[in-house]
């Protein structure tokens, strides 16, 4: 039943960031309440609402008919426009600033839920004009039915509204980085909160039983509390071979475990490993530093050129990696003072290193950009860290960093701007 649950859960996350998940519901809600709205006519509703309202209620069926045909092809002319635009902003999102934006700006809800708003109403009056006899007397109209329609297609006209209002908001760049920040900021601060009832004392896993993926893709998500269950029952440790975030081959090592797992646990423990063929910022925090990163390769390559743009995705970068400051490298996983789990994370090096070599190479000649970044290094030098080393790795970066823009800048002035700002954070360069 467990890994029954668990499969579910795991076909839910995958299909939730596909943009016909809300259409589709919605879709399927408008239909019922189709339904709801003719079984209440057939228990005399219209004949009600019409003594006690008369003037809501159309007592025509050619007339409902008509208005029921005019709402149907307004609506789906107000759907394509509105798909259009989402492809509009897909489209433009991939070109100026990175195309792994795309899973994030397809899942947002706003846009399918006014997708799945169109769709449910469209489908409503479809059935309800299917439903209506032309010929047949004003008692047998269902006019209540018609009334609710016109309704539904204020509250579209109304949702098309919000929907231009939105997507002309989500299609500015600031808006993009500040997305990509608060899902990345909540992540992590869910992280650092899991982290008091961590024990670092879990034992060096070289020796155990190791077991291999079964199936490829992105490594998305992991179901911790069923995989604590599970040790508890198998009275073993495991170690959780790749980190979050990284595409799995079939056939690689994905597991360790200190006891011997038969054919039927090892398949309740693969289960509750959680596979897809997309990445969202919502379950890996480091995908932010890449999308943030290749947001600055843009915008400071020839074609676009846009510096403020880089100077702004750089100021979320510099929140963020302070915030990963006050992160463990590593992560094990207790339940009662037990150590159950160890989970392999990006480290700190790793990710500075990745997110710093991207910005060495496409902005080291851009003075403006440097003097952005050594601010960042003075910023992230001030902060709290959780392990002792964090600071030694910022200083031996902004070293490279510091060198390259010095190798990169012909301007004797701007090589002793650059030398300055190494000076201030006591870096010795070995450029001269």
């Amino acid at each position: 039943m467990k890994k029954l649950f668990t499969r579910l859960l795991s076909f839910f996350n995958s299909i939730r960031s596909q943009i016909a998940f809300y259409p589709t519901l919605f879709a399927f809600l408008g239909f019922l309440f189709s339904a709801l709205t003719l079984y209440l006519e057939s228990l005399g509703i219209s004949d009600y609402i019409r003594e006690e309202f008369p003037s809501i209620i159309v007592n025509n069926g050619d007339t409902a008919l008509s208005v029921l045909g005019a709402i149907i092809t307004g609506l789906i002319s107000m759907m394509v426009f509105s798909f259009s635009m989402v492809m509009v902003l897909l489209n433009q999102a991939s070109t100026n600033y990175s195309p792994r934006l795309l899973p994030g700006l397809i899942s947002d809800r706003k846009h399918q839920t006014v997708l799945g708003v169109y769709l449910a109403t469209i489908l409503y009056c479809i059935f309800i004009m299917v439903a209506i006899n032309p010929d047949a007397p004003k008692k047998e109209l269902p006019g209540f039915s018609v009334f609710l329609g016109i309704v539904f297609t204020v509250f579209c006209m109304g949702a098309f509204i919000y929907f231009i209002h939105n997507i002309s908001k989500s299609i500015q760049v600031n808006n993009i980085l500040d997305n990509i920040y608060n899902l990345s900021k909540n992540r992590l601060q869910t992280l650092l909160k899991s982290e008091a009832k961590e024990f670092r004392d879990f034992p060096d896993s070289g020796e155990w039983y190791t077991y291999k993926a079964e199936e490829s893709g992105y490594f998305q998500n992991i179901s911790i509390t069923n995989l604590l269950d599970l040790c508890e029952e198998l009275d073993t440790k495991l170690h959780i071979l790749p980190v979050k975030g990284i595409f799995i081959l079939k056939g690689i090592p994905v597991l360790r475990s200190e006891q011997k797992i038969d054919k039927e646990k090892l398949d309740e423990v693969l289960a509750n490993f959680n596979f897809a063929r997309e990445e969202l910022v919502a379950d890996n925090y480091v995908l932010a530093f890449k999308q943030l990163t290749e947001i600055i390769a843009k915008a400071m390559s020839p074609g676009i050129n846009d510096p403020g743009t880089a100077i702004n995705a750089i100021d979320y970068l510099t929140e963020l990696l302070g915030l990963r400051m006050q992160k463990k490298d590593s992560s094990v996983i207790s339940r009662e003072e037990k150590c159950y789990l160890k989970l392999n994370t990006v480290d700190f090096k790793s990710l500075l290193y990745n997110v710093l070599v991207t910005v060495r190479t496409y902005c080291s000649h851009d003075l403006i950009i440097i003097q952005k970044i050594s601010l960042m290094f003075e910023y992230l030098l001030q902060q709290e860290q959780k392990e002792v080393y964090y600071k030694k790795l910022i200083k031996e970066e902004a070293k490279t960093f510091f060198e390259s823009g010095i190798k990169a800048i012909e301007s004797d002035t701007d090589i002793a701007l650059i030398k300055k700002l190494a000076k201030n954070l006591n870096i010795e360069l070995s450029t001269t």
